[in-house]
């Protein structure tokens, strides 16, 4: 089913957390939403309601509005066309919190790019009326729980009448282990090996009748853990010990974990910095540099609206970052590049002491954004335009080769 012509029009993700950062508070708007979604004929009211409480932190709640939404309509257009439309993006989404799928809304805002989103689940594949576009994208991330998806998906566009961009295939290879099998030797980079071990055997190592090295290669302490599927940091930790590993293991019922060697990235000043890059068509791009104190870095924790020493670093990298640290790192983002196969990549990294690129992550649904404060962050919108106007061109490319 299309959207219904009674149907308020889509907030949409983009509008709503820009609503969140600047502090204002959802609560009232989700009421109205539950009170829309009464006699709302299509699915708008329901899926915000879901992303609203997404933001809220209600993630169950949001999740079963959601499947609600779904099952009563497939086909959603957030408003990201202000103007003339030049570009029609059909956009291919799985069930899930905001991590499970590419969120284009941010790059698309105020453009002239037209983007309808299709979401499809095991029980509701693709319809046989989508709207027409000249490009397809596939914005299912890579998880245990997609896997099924991404598979369903790669058939079902196998010999697909228009360009299609992140194939389902390529985005399958995206788990950590995998990842890093995958760059595994690649010049210039370093990642530590990561492997997915269940509960069992990291008890058998607790418990010494297994050693770190009989699970991990290049194992000893201290290790990164964390549950498999989980993102954003959630229940990652730093273990340096078997007591720690003991401890941590109580505290969490999970059945599998990745674990990797801890690889201290610190600079000569003792702190941290995390770059978020994005390839696109093979261009590297800076998103954001988070500086911090500690190694767990997520830029909002990172302190860098308190610091005006952060974010003039940040500044600085920002606007030096094709002659410095792109050209420094051209090898590895090239060979990353060849060997994932993406034509849209997220990558958070740092660098060794001896200057290697440090991956932490590569995925294809990383969240890019000029939703930041432009009074405290005035240089970042120059940034993001760059990047925002870079997935343009590559969409541009790829319905032109369409038309040939």
């Amino acid at each position: 089913m299309h959207t219904n012509e009674h149907t308020e029009p889509l907030i949409g993700l983009a509008k709503l957390m820009r609503m969140t950062y600047s502090g204002c508070d959802l609560a009232p708007l989700g009421t109205q939403l539950i009170e829309r979604a009464e006699t709302d004929a299509g699915g708008h009211a329901l899926m915000d309601l879901s992303t609203v409480l997404q933001l809220r932190g209600n993630r169950d709640l949001a999740l079963t509005m959601q499947a609600q939404a779904i099952e009563t309509q497939q086909i959603y257009s957030p408003p990201t066309a202000t103007g003339s439309v030049n570009i029609r993006l059909l956009v291919i989404m799985g069930a899930g919190d905001l991590m499970a799928n590419t969120p284009l809304e941010f790059l698309l805002e105020d453009s002239d790019v037209a983007l309808d989103i299709v979401y499809v689940t095991k029980d509701l594949p693709l319809p046989d009326h989508l709207p027409d576009h000249d490009i397809l994208f596939v914005a299912i991330a890579q998880s245990d729980q997609n896997m099924p998806l991404l598979k369903q998906i790669d058939a079902a566009i196998a010999s697909w009448p228009r360009p299609v961009l992140n194939r389902p295939d390529r985005i399958a290879l995206m788990s950590r282990n995998e990842a890093c099998a995958l760059l595994k030797s690649a010049p210039g980079v370093a990642m530590p090996i990561t492997v997915r071990i269940a509960r069992q055997a990291l008890e058998q190592v607790t418990n010494e009748r297994l050693s770190l090295t009989d699970i991990l290669a290049d194992g000893k302490f201290p290790i990164i853990i964390r549950p498999v599927d989980s993102h954003a940091g959630k229940d990652l930790d730093k273990i340096e010990d078997l007591g720690a590993l003991v401890n941590y293991l109580q505290n969490m019922s999970n059945s599998e974990f990745y674990v990797s060697r801890f690889i201290d990235y610190r600079g000569l000043d003792g702190l941290f910095r995390k770059y978020r890059i994005v390839l696109i068509d093979g261009k590297p791009f800076v998103c954001h540099a988070g500086i911090s104190e500690h190694w767990m870095i997520h830029y909002l924790n990172a302190g860098m609206a308190e610091s005006s020493d952060k974010r003039a670093e940040e500044a600085r990298f920002m606007i030096d970052f094709d002659s410095t640290f792109a050209c420094k790192h051209a090898d590895a983002f090239r060979t990353i590049n060849e060997r994932v196969g993406l034509d849209y990549l997220g990558i958070d990294c740092g660098e060794t002491a001896d200057g290697k690129l440090l991956i932490f992550e590569i995925d294809s649904c990383m969240i890019v954004h000029a939703i930041d404060p432009v009074e405290v962050f005035p240089y970042k919108q120059p940034q993001m335009n760059k990047i925002f106007s870079a997935f343009r061109r590559m969409l541009l490319g790829a319905m032109q080769r369409g038309v040939l």
